[in-house]
């Protein structure tokens, strides 16, 4: 045991000790049913063994007294993000609490480090847009900091909202069926991404109901906008009709890519997107798109993690899907050649 004068033992020193991880430390001294019985023990028995006492009066109170979120994001430059960090400012403003914001560029060692910086600077809590299903967000967690989840799911438990992705492909897709695109294509992004996943599940659920081939290309970020992709497709010895692409800036590559080959959508190319960035409608002809409410994830974001610094609401992570609409315009709907 600790005796009087001695140093503070800290949670790294029980980590250590029991040989897990800090975060394996935290989920272990606060009852979390997902660790291990055997490295409950240990870790309990290190603990005690060291005199190790979590200070969770000084935790909270430190928390408390921190004015600061972290919204860290993906992609500034993608309209969506920028919506959605409107809607944080906004009640998090509201709240009494300022945002620093945090553009990791799909970058998975830059998100890393900003989680770092969050819990080396105690912000008050975490609103985060991963890079991957696999981000590791352990760090927030051994320092008691309370994280919401935007757009993309983690494969860890976490409060997390989000947009109806799987069920705003399948209705863009049968849309474009019903116009009469035999041959849709889906431009999508690496398979790490659940959103995008999801995406690419709904267009092939539609298809595969309908006996039509199935076309998919990866497009990694940072790159043309999918212009090779699809240049390659339509390239090909089967080309597409029609395309779905799972962001507005693919869509962007992809018309980039028709309007270079002399090609006009809704007459000769069929072409879909999604988020209804400000651009859509000056196009010409306008983007058909699959719109998400933005604002409004990133402001309910706000307000869940508001009522997490508080100690308020359910004990279990919470979920909430928002509902996609589909927006028909020029570049889907398909005109008949004369």
């Amino acid at each position: 045991m600790a005796t009087k004068g001695a140093s503070v033992v800290k949670i790294v020193d029980v980590a250590e000790a029991a040989q897990v991880s800090v975060a394996t430390v935290s989920r272990a001294l606060n009852n979390n049913a997902r660790v291990d019985p055997v490295l409950v023990e240990r870790v309990r028995e290190a603990a005690e063994r060291l005199g190790y006492r979590p200070n969770a009066v000084a935790r909270n109170l430190r928390r408390q007294g921190t004015r600061v979120w972290a919204l860290i994001i993906t992609d500034i430059n993608n309209p969506f993000y920028t919506a959605v960090a409107r809607g944080v400012e906004d009640r998090a403003q509201e709240a009494g609490y300022s945002v620093l914001l945090c553009n990791t560029d799909e970058d998975q060692a830059k998100e890393d480090r900003y989680l770092q910086v969050a819990a080396q600077e105690r912000v008050a809590g975490v609103i985060l847009a991963p890079r991957s299903t696999v981000s590791d967000t352990s760090i927030l967690e051994a320092n008691g900091i309370p994280l919401v989840v935007v757009d993309r799911q983690l494969d860890r438990e976490a409060d997390f909202i989000t947009g109806a992705s799987f069920e705003g492909a399948v209705m863009a897709t049968e849309h474009l069926i019903r116009e009469g695109w035999q041959r849709p294509a889906c431009i999508t992004r690496p398979s790490d991404t659940d959103t995008t996943e999801q995406r690419r599940k709904g267009y092939e659920d539609v298809v595969r109901r309908h006996g039509l081939p199935e076309t998919v290309r990866h497009v990694p970020f940072h790159t043309d906008g999918g212009v090779s992709a699809i240049r390659e497709l339509f390239d090909g010895d089967d080309p597409p009709d029609s395309l779905l692409t799972v962001d507005s800036m693919l869509a962007l590559g992809a018309l980039t890519e028709v309007q270079r080959r002399g090609l006009r959508p809704g007459r000769d190319v069929g072409i879909i997107g999604f988020d209804d960035a400000v651009w859509t409608t000056v196009v010409d002809p306008p983007l058909s798109v699959v719109a998400q409410p933005a604002y409004e994830i990133g402001a309910e974001a706000a307000r869940l993690l508001v009522r997490r610094i508080r100690g308020l609401g359910p004990a279990t992570p919470q979920t909430l899907i928002m509902s996609t609409t589909l927006i028909l315009r020029g570049s889907s709907r398909r005109v008949r050649r004369r």
